[in-house]
């Protein structure tokens, strides 16, 4: 741990991914940018993740202190957690190995990451959970304010508050979908707890134990206290409203500048913008597509799943292949939402290419190349693709939800539509390719996309005015 003076204020941070370590979703980015932007002369952060298969055989080389080995009390006995660290940023990242329950296999039981509620999954979470409060029991300058989040380690605000522990607890939700439900006959016995429900909700319990819960938005915050949004927490969530936050998150500018970005084709940037065709090119280039600047090519990254509104892009691509477009989509999750996109490669082989599974090149290459993002999800959180498509001049084309509303100013840095309806999203579409045949007008709408700000400098701000708060027991 950084050696800390009395004024600074020690958080540490608990969570699933952490980029670049382990990155499944946008939860990685945020543990993976959030701690370096905090003002150092104010906190001391450390962060603490699984050491999962993939970190044990890619970063070993890296790790920067001697093991370490803990004892974990769990499922009625004492295991052992090996403690590795590596420093990424100026941050010291805490990584907890143990091949019972965190370091063999992937990541999530599920490729989306949702909780699956299975006993394997309890174990590997709740396992992890209890062995991160235990670690953080033990570094040399015990932190005053533990900050978790999701699902995955929701249960720690409630055994930090039914344990009488004096840390102070923050819950971040970065999507209330997920909330790691398991039968509370396992939880009692994995952590000698005694839940007298039959089921108990990781996040729920998170929910009302935290002294603080915070959203990635402004608007989500507000919209999770809806039944429509609330995902059958809206009622709980309304008892803490007072004690709720949405706080943007910010992008990590040095990750995605396509000044410099060396995963492009060909760099530019808001002086030389006409560049930038030159990765459109590159990317038409690359799935067979006739090259040519003139035609529109739709980009859309993302899971696959029923969140990200892949159905209404389902719905309406026959309609726009009649078009002259292209279509470009990377992505991988629900088998069934695979299949349909399949089957649009092979119905449309020159226009439209899905490319199935993840790849971070290859992402990078569709940001910069392509000129109309696609996010019609049913509910964002925050999204982070709008943010990378803007930073790149490529114009997003979302549901006015969430993070979206935040960031997008319809007809200013991108295109926004309120229903949720293939209908409306085909029109917003047609809307957006109206402006891009409007060469002046697109150029203006790239331009303001590109100066947004999204650095996490004011997040981190909010932050740590937060963590000010909770340390003195001072709450709205």
């Amino acid at each position: 741990w950084l050696m800390s003076k009395n004024s600074k204020i020690n958080i540490a941070f608990i969570a699933a991914e952490c980029a670049p370590l382990a990155k499944v979703g946008g939860l990685a980015d945020v543990i993976g940018s959030l701690p370096s932007a905090l003002p150092k002369d104010k906190t001391n952060v450390v962060v603490i993740i699984p050491a999962y298969e993939t970190i044990l055989k890619e970063w070993t080389k890296k790790f920067t202190k001697k093991v370490e080995r803990i004892k974990v009390k769990f499922n009625s006995s004492i295991k052992t957690a090996i403690i590795h660290q590596v420093i990424i940023n100026s941050v010291p990242i805490y990584l907890i190995e143990n091949k019972e329950y965190l370091s063999t296999g992937p990541i999530y039981p599920r490729p989306d990451a949702s909780s699956s509620g299975s006993e394997e999954e309890a174990k590997r979470f709740l396992f992890f959970s209890q062995a991160a409060l235990d670690l953080v029991q033990k570094l040399e300058i015990q932190p005053q304010i533990i900050h978790c989040h999701d699902w995955h380690t929701g249960i720690i605000p409630y055994l930090i508050k039914s344990r009488k522990l004096s840390f102070k607890t923050i819950l971040t939700i970065h999507n209330l979908a997920y909330q790691g439900v398991y039968l509370a006959s396992i939880v009692n016995r994995l952590l000698e707890v005694n839940f007298s429900t039959k089921l108990v909700n990781c996040l729920q319990q998170g929910i009302l134990n935290a002294d603080y819960v915070t959203t990635v938005s402004p608007s989500y915050a507000q919209e999770i206290l809806t039944p429509e949004f609330g995902r059958g927490l809206s009622p709980i969530l309304q008892k803490i409203k007072d004690h709720l936050v949405g706080i943007l998150n910010g992008l990590d500018l040095n990750a995605y500048n396509p000044a410099n970005d060396p995963l492009i084709a060909v760099n530019y940037s808001l002086s030389n913008l006409r560049l930038k065709s030159r990765n459109k090119l590159f990317l038409q280039n690359k799935f067979s597509f006739e090259q040519s600047v003139e035609i529109p090519l739709l980009a859309m990254i993302c899971r696959l799943t029923p969140q990200k509104g892949v159905v209404l892009l389902r719905d309406i691509v026959p309609r726009l292949m009649e078009q002259n477009l292209q279509i470009v989509i990377l992505g991988t999750g629900l088998p069934s939402y695979e299949s349909v996109l399949k089957l649009f490669n092979r119905r449309y082989p020159r226009r439209f290419h899905a490319e199935i599974g993840f790849n971070n090149r290859l992402a990078h290459q569709i940001y910069a190349g392509s000129d109309i993002f696609l996010m019609p999800s049913r509910f964002e959180p925050c999204g982070l693709g709008q943010m990378i498509a803007m930073r790149y001049g490529t114009i997003p084309v979302a549901h006015a939800v969430g993070g979206l509303k935040d960031t997008i100013r319809d007809g200013k840095n991108g295109f926004l539509f309120k229903n949720y309806q293939a209908e409306d999203f085909y029109q917003l579409i047609e809307r957006s390719i109206s402006f891009y045949r409007q060469s002046e007008k697109w150029l203006q709408i790239q331009r303001m996309a590109m100066q947004s700000d999204f650095s996490w400098r004011r997040s981190a701000r909010e932050y740590l005015k937060l963590y000010q708060l909770v340390k003195l027991d001072k709450f709205c």
